[in-house]
């Protein structure tokens, strides 16, 4: 049989098929995602899930036209490759291929680039304000998951879009999981719909029951809208949407090619907002993600033997902050009774999972609700407990006014543990957690915290819980540089930097993950004659005031290093501080991110391309260096002589 997915490059190709071969086009698309996927990790199980749905949607509407925003993202791939991007697909999440989220500099069909949750409602619902203003006719489609649907911004968007009756299609994607398992009242709701009757066959019963009648039979079946408007506000409890002004239809089949097309065709021409509700599958058609989607959430390397997987085999040595911030955290808690963690829908990614599973008394996670993850910490942190917010720095953003709001002007004591800050890697613009000291350090009342390894992130946790301070500890997505964890809390004073190596030529001073890597550029630069100290400078505020300013007039350089942007950073507040103190500010050098978003690739990858490895730091230092001496009309007579 010919391959039906060698024949597909655009949706107009996809248009061509009869109906009858979109199950096997299904079966040859997953195949082809587990097969990418296995050599070259990105989100599996999601994309899964929502082959029938996606093939359905580019089969009724023409995306050339009509818009289609993906929540969140990570479930697009199927979109991706009906899209012309399958040729392609083989780079997926590598650095210059393929984006693992819809982006708008790939493809006409990508309207936005996406990699958050709960925007895709606002934007779609914005998009059919324009097209009205204008006299543009189209159709405006948004998919959302189960758990973004209960995300603040997808309920404040359904709750205007019911008001306006704007033209709107929300297709809910309803898999009963997000990342980890989907919780929330709201989550509960829908559980109840899907327990309930499909809705198109309660309507074939309908039908079924109205024919046989001996007397009634077909006039009495022109009654049955007025039959399903009773089915639908009484039998199903989708009357939540119907209360909030949308025309809502489901639950469907997801999976049902029939079912999908007809009902689409059906709806696609109402006007004002309509909801079609969805259940699908997560992982279908690839039993190790259906059975365990979280973990095929956004898988690693695999291989197929026999049918089982063989994942691909770890460094037992290596272990990640992640790991090393979940297993303290349970630690500290069995003799703090206080401690209280918190996470937005992210328990295994932010390593939080550990704790819950200990402590689920003392655990909460609030879904895909930022903002709300902050407020309740507000109100817990006020109930003299020490709240502890495991989330991703990306996803901190999003919570910004509560930070200010709720927990600094309050003054309670609250924990921020930002995993995946800096340099993310793979997950590209969206994800990189590049941005939260400059949002940070401005607000009063915060102290920002980065450890240089796995053991010095024990002891700041520590450090954290006991204070009556609120603290933001900062960690990259990688494994600690540590050859053996130091299990015993050290002390340190608050603002205290260490000095780790000295040398006479100049200072690389440095934060958080940077350490590592100038402790190796330092090495570099003494294979070329140069000495440098190094400083673990610990806290971006507030800074060691006394140290720095010390080392400034010491030293004719000091190259601050960071993995994050220049603006506003790390050594931007080193800056200010030595010019507020009237010190020479002109022997301060900044190395970090440039004023613009990075694209995706691997973490090390995207940091080499930066300067922000060994190489580049050791580089940068000789290059800063000689044009200092140039400034000071140094000569290079009876020196060394400097190169790059």
């Amino acid at each position: 049989m010919s391959n039906i997915l060698d024949s597909v490059e655009f949706p107009e190709d996809l248009k061509k098929l009869n109906p009858e071969d979109l199950p096997q086009l299904a079966k040859e698309i997953r195949s082809f995602i587990v097969d990418a996927v296995s050599k070259n990790p990105g989100h599996l199980s999601s994309n899964l899930g929502v082959v029938e749905l996606t093939i359905a949607l580019h089969y009724c509407f023409d995306f050339k036209k009509d818009r289609i925003i993906w929540d969140v993202g990570h479930q697009a791939y199927v979109h991706k490759i009906l899209t012309g991007r399958k040729t392609k697909f083989s780079t997926l999440r590598q650095y210059k291929g393929l984006s693992g989220f819809p982006d708008k500099n790939e493809s006409v069909y990508d309207p936005f680039t996406c990699g958050h949750s709960g925007d895709a409602i606002s934007a779609a619902l914005g998009m059919s304000c324009a097209d009205e203003i204008s006299g543009y006719k189209r159709s405006i489609v948004a998919v959302v998951g189960d758990g973004g649907i209960g995300a603040g911004m997808s309920l404040e968007a359904l709750n205007h879009a019911g008001d306006i009756k704007k033209n709107l299609l929300v297709v809910l994607n309803d898999n009963e999981i997000s990342i980890s398992n989907t919780v929330g009242a709201f989550s509960k709701y829908l559980n109840k719909i899907r327990t309930m009757p499909l809705y198109a066959d309660i309507r074939k019963e309908i039908y079924s029951l109205l024919n046989v009648l001996p007397v009634f039979g077909k006039p009495v079946e022109k009654t049955l809208e007025h039959v399903m408007e009773f089915v639908k506000s009484g039998a199903t409890p989708g009357r939540i949407f119907e209360d909030l002004g949308f025309n809502y239809f489901g639950p469907i089949d997801g999976h049902d090619y029939k079912i999908l097309i007809e009902t689409i065709n059906d709806i696609k021409h109402l006007n004002g907002p309509v909801l079609l509700h969805v259940i699908t599958e997560k992982g279908r058609g690839f039993e190790p993600a259906y059975q365990n989607p979280t973990q095929f959430h956004s898988s690693g390397k695999f291989k197929l033997s026999q049918g089982k997987i063989e994942k691909e085999v770890q460094d037992p040595g290596k272990i990640s902050y992640t790991k090393v911030f979940g297993d303290v955290l349970v630690e500290l808690a069995k003799t703090n009774h206080s401690i209280v963690g918190i996470t937005a829908a992210m328990p295994d990614g932010t390593g939080i999972i550990s704790f819950g599973e200990k402590f689920p008394d003392r655990y909460f996670d609030v879904g895909i609700c930022e903002q709300h993850a902050v407020g309740l910490a507000n109100g817990i942190s006020a109930g003299k407990l020490k709240p502890v917010i495991a989330i991703y720095s990306t996803f901190l953003q999003r919570a910004y006014d509560q930070v200010f709001h709720d927990i600094c002007l309050q003054k309670n004591p609250v924990v921020f543990v930002m995993d995946r800050s800096g340099v993310v890697g793979n997950d590209g613009p969206t994800h990189n957690g590049v941005f939260d000291i400059a949002y940070l350090r401005n607000l009063p009342g915060i102290i920002l915290m980065a450890p240089k390894d796995g053991s010095e992130l024990r002891s700041m946790l520590k450090i954290a819980v006991d204070s009556d301070e609120i603290i933001a500890i900062r960690y990259p997505k990688e494994d600690i540089p540590d050859e053996k964890l130091d299990l015993e809390f050290k002390t340190f004073g608050i603002g205290e930097a260490e000095i780790i190596r000295e040398g006479k030529d100049g200072v690389l001073l440095a934060y958080g993950s940077m350490v590592q890597r100038c402790l190796r550029a330092a090495e570099k630069l003494a294979e070329r004659g140069i000495e440098t100290t190094v400083v673990n400078a610990r806290y971006a505020k507030p800074l060691d005031k006394k140290l720095i300013l010390t080392l400034v007039r010491k030293h004719k350089l000091i190259l601050t290093v960071e993995d994050h942007v220049l603006t506003g950073g790390f050594g931007s507040a080193v800056l200010e501080m030595v010019s507020d103190e009237k010190e020479d500010a002109g022997k301060i050098v900044r190395m970090g991110i440039p004023d613009m978003f990075i694209e995706h690739g691997s973490r090390e990858v995207i940091l080499k391309n930066l300067g922000l490895n060994a190489d580049g730091i050791a580089d940068k230092f000789i290059a800063s260096l000689e044009l200092t001496e140039i400034n000071c009309s140094f000569t290079n007579t009876g020196k060394r002589h400097l190169t790059v």
